[in-house]
């Protein structure tokens, strides 16, 4: 059997080497059934010395090392998809390449899944999170509003850290939308999970690319990909100021008829205005992401483009260990 790691990188010029030589030694514990490895790694248009650094990598070790360089930044989300269009392993792995998420992890969920037939997919998760309140607490609303919006059943904290069958590989590839959201992707194609616990380290270099605006751009990306509870809310939103309007008019009516009382107009027309035209545009911007993201999957452009690709030789992996 052969194990294929997915390791994209952005900006990653000094944890290419620590992370192989990591890799190399968490997996002299691997099981003999895997026979064969590949590592595939993906450079997502870095700007440092990142591509240098795995060409010679490549060199040293062109039996196990395979390239798929971008012409540009185009996300994690589409290196992810190039690494699983480019795996041939029985096992397929997602993993970082900054250290955080150790190799021996990886070890442990081969392991599960080769003295558990009926599991496709060993995700990880972490229990505890060294972040700030803030931050936690908005992830915890997310996971709460779209498990509570949508079809597909999302495990809060579950990452891209995971390992999986050829066939759950083949059904993620088998979905052809532009926008990529992995972590409702990995929920929607079903297949059995094990959700295994694990505590991330801290980097071996480097900085983090997340943000909180990329944070909450990513969690809005998956509101939209998985839910069209907006859609819903601008319609509900609607149909409930059209009532409130028409209640509002008759009360208006009534009091000038009934009380004789002059019904004070510039300050309500005022207010009443901005309300609604504030309203009308957030529920336009709403329903314009959607429509922007079907004309942007109608053009059927590619979700990255490679600008060169390395590939491994094929190699046992007792000839590795040699």
């Amino acid at each position: 059997m052969k194990l294929s790691l997915i390791i994209p990188c952005y900006n990653e010029q000094d944890n290419i080497f620590p992370f192989f030589e990591a890799t190399a030694n968490a997996f002299k514990e691997l099981p003999k059934t895997i026979k064969s490895l590949e590592m595939i790694f993906i450079n997502d248009g870095s700007q440092d010395l990142t591509s240098q650094k795995l060409k010679e990598l490549y060199s040293s070790y062109p039996s196990v090392v395979s390239i798929v360089e971008f012409s540009r930044n185009f996300g994690k989300e589409a290196a992810m998809l190039a690494g699983l269009r480019h795996a041939t392993g029985d096992f397929v792995t997602i993993i970082d390449a900054d250290l955080q998420q150790r190799p021996e992890i990886v070890v442990e969920m081969v392991k599960h899944l080769l003295d558990n037939e009926d599991c496709d997919m060993v995700a990880a998760y972490q229990e505890k999170r060294n972040e700030g309140k803030f931050i936690s607490f908005m992830k915890k609303c997310f996971y709460k509003c779209i498990n509570m919006t949508s079809e597909t059943e999302f495990f809060q904290g579950a990452s891209d850290f995971r390992t999986f069958r050829k066939r759950v590989a083949d059904a993620i590839l088998s979905l052809p939308e532009y926008y990529r959201f992995s972590k409702g992707i990995f929920s929607w194609i079903g297949f059995n999970t094990y959700y295994m616990p694990y505590t991330a380290e801290e980097r071996h270099s480097g900085e983090s690319k997340w943000s909180f605006f990329k944070f909450f751009k990513y969690a809005l990306d998956g509101i939209i990909a998985f839910t069209t509870l907006p859609l819903k809310v601008a319609t509900v939103s609607g149909f409930v100021i059209f009532l409130a309007s028409i209640a509002y008019m008759i009360f208006v009516i009534l009091k000038r008829i009934i009380l004789g009382v002059d019904v004070p107009g510039y300050a309500t027309i005022v207010v009443l205005i901005l309300f609604l035209g504030g309203l009308q545009l957030l529920l336009l911007g709403v329903v314009g992401e959607y429509i922007a993201r079907t004309y942007i999957q109608g053009k059927n452009r590619p979700v990255y483009i490679e600008k060169e690709v390395l590939k491994a030789k094929k190699i046992s992996y007792d000839e590795q260990d040699n």
